[in-house]
């Protein structure tokens, strides 16, 4: 008798406890976003997402796998729960009933417009006064609210890749081109469009990234585990060190903005 009590007590506490996800092998997707999800020559990955999912697997005792797929297909992918996360979105309305978010983000980017230097446009931050112009934007890529409500009214094609856009761009094929400071900078060098293209003040949005899960019940546990470990490391400062490493704006507890035109803290301390 006094094992069957035993017995049923040891059920009864392990049906109480909080449930966890068992440790996996988790396959983390999403586009080359420079210094945040990239692979090199050698077949290397760095970038601070990468730092960052390491990390948090390591705790969780799990394996992490890592691989590159166009934009669309990538939040795709997430979406119908083919791949575990997915790393960088920005938050939408729309992406919000898609993907379930971690809590707070990893990383900050400062969301600008490219245009032509001996193009002299008059760009102060009113959206309806670009309406004429012609503009360009990367597909699946979010803007930020106040752009897309304007988006209607403006003309504004589409390239599936970000060179695509620099290149119509100094070809003089559209006036502006919508895109993120940290994967320009580096593209505009590689190009060798510095002497062509300019980045304009003041910015459309600064917009946090973070990391996503499927919304999906079987993911429930492992979003859980990770949120919390996350907020651990953002806590811990951790996150700050990482972002600093791979010249990455990373927010602050102020989430204070930073002025357009302005060195961004960690840039340039890869």
């Amino acid at each position: 008798m006094r094992n069957k009590i035993s017995l049923l007590l040891a059920l009864t506490l392990a049906a109480s406890a909080p449930r966890q996800a068992a440790a996996a092998e988790r396959v983390a997707v999403g586009a080359s976003f420079s210094h945040i999800f990239e692979q090199g020559a050698d077949g290397q990955w760095q970038g601070l997402g990468v730092d960052v999912l390491r990390a948090l697997a390591t705790r969780a005792g799990d394996t992490i796998h890592f691989k590159l797929y166009p934009w669309p297909r990538a939040q795709a992918m997430v979406e119908r729960a083919q791949a575990d996360i997915l790393v960088g979105p920005y938050k939408s309305p729309e992406r919000l009933q898609r993907f379930d978010f971690i809590d707070l983000p990893f990383y900050r980017d400062r969301m600008i417009f490219y245009a032509r230097r001996d193009d002299n446009i008059a760009w102060r931050g009113d959206l309806a006064a670009l309406k004429g112009r012609r503009l360009v934007a990367v597909r699946g890529w979010h803007y930020g609210a106040q752009f897309d409500q304007a988006r209607a009214q403006l003309d504004v094609s589409e390239v599936p890749m970000l060179e695509n856009g620099l290149q119509m761009l100094s070809l003089g094929r559209v006036d502006l081109l919508a895109t993120n400071q940290r994967n320009t900078t580096r593209l505009v060098d590689n190009l060798h469009l510095n002497d062509t293209l300019t980045a304009l003040c003041p910015d459309i949005a600064q917009l946090d990234g973070y990391m996503a899960f499927p919304r999906d019940a079987r993911y429930s546990a492992v979003r859980a585990r990770y949120n919390v470990l996350f907020g651990e490391m953002v806590r811990s400062g951790e996150l700050a060190r990482l972002g600093a490493r791979n010249g990455v704006l990373v927010p602050d507890g102020g989430a204070r903005p930073v002025a357009c035109g302005q060195p961004e803290r960690g840039r340039g301390m890869r």
